[in-house]
């Protein structure tokens, strides 16, 4: 009987965390490699049933995951959408900071061609620390722990009687491993385009999904070049444009998409102040659906 009284309040817990909805939180909302005064880099973090899964890993997600009161000990799936800085610098300090905070399971990297070696390197760098905290701390060695699964191909990634995570590659020039990633719940659907420019790709994979998780172009190419103070020839600014989607082609996106919500992150340039009336009245031409502005450490959760 004694027994049972103590395994109530954790069988109650487990309970509670397998009937409470999934939330999707938005870690950071900024776009670009340069840190931002308002916005956080790239991550998203759904919670599924008590277990944790980050897409992308800009710098500093670990703080952003700690704000959001998000469980470390439970993450267990990190998704790299593609493997420039402002997405990927803090890739192998997450899974880092997550095992220092208590973390001793099983954490899976996905990710596009050249995660393997990206990894490797940040547990050499990391080596005197995991060392050292295993044979002081008794901790269990995290390069153990940690698992990297290269995504080479569209199509399902992950099933794991939680979510089923899909990967569709999209335009992300010169990048040819760029993928956006599909999450599929009992009940909701959530999509995070990644950066890209317009993509058919995208469009297919997140037919009628619940939300769609969409970067964001704010600025013209014009704008752009005087953003950067650069010329509009400039290769800066030729990236910029060609390789990100404008607010003026979003909302078709969603449109063609058939999704319910269009939620706006990824914002480039990064601290410019979002003129919101432009942009959701230029969205409005083509849907007619719900439109979120991200912002750090939103939480959205399913109706």
């Amino acid at each position: 009987m004694r027994l049972g009284i103590r395994l109530l309040p954790f069988l109650l817990a487990s309970l509670a965390a397998q009937a409470a909805s999934p939330r999707l939180v938005l870690l950071g909302t900024a776009g670009g490699p340069t840190p931002k005064r308002t916005r956080a880099a790239p991550a998203q973090a759904l919670e599924v049933d008590g277990t944790v899964y980050v897409v992308d890993c800009g710098n500093g997600v670990g703080r952003q995951m700690a704000l959001a009161k998000l469980p470390f000990p439970e993450l267990r799936h990190v998704f790299l959408t593609h493997q420039h800085s402002d997405h990927d610098a803090d890739l192998v300090t997450l899974p880092l900071l997550a095992w220092a905070a208590g973390n001793e399971g099983e954490v899976i990297l996905h990710g596009p061609r050249g995660i393997r070696r990206a990894v490797r390197s940040g547990l050499r760098a990391h080596a005197f620390d995991i060392e050292t905290r295993t044979k002081d701390e008794g901790r269990p060695d995290l390069r153990k722990l940690l698992q990297v699964h290269t995504i080479k191909e569209e199509g399902l990634v992950l099933d794991d009687g939680h979510v089923r995570v899909t990967a569709a590659r999209v335009q992300h020039p010169p990048i040819e491993d760029a993928f956006a990633y599909r999450f599929d719940m009992p009940g909701w659907s959530v999509v995070i385009s990644g950066d890209t420019a317009p993509s058919e790709s995208l469009v297919r994979l997140a037919q009628g999904a619940d939300v769609l998780v969409h970067e964001v172009l704010l600025a013209d190419a014009a704008e752009v070049a005087r953003w950067l103070e650069k010329p509009p020839e400039h290769p800066l600014v030729q990236h910029v444009v060609r390789s990100h989607t404008s607010y003026h082609d979003v909302g078709r996106i969603a449109r063609e998409a058939g999704v319910n919500t269009l939620v706006l992150s990824h914002f480039v340039p990064g601290d410019a102040p979002v003129d919101r009336d432009a942009v959701l009245g230029e969205i409005r031409k083509s849907f007619d659906g719900k439109v979120v502005f991200g912002e750090d450490l939103m939480v959205l959760t399913p109706d």
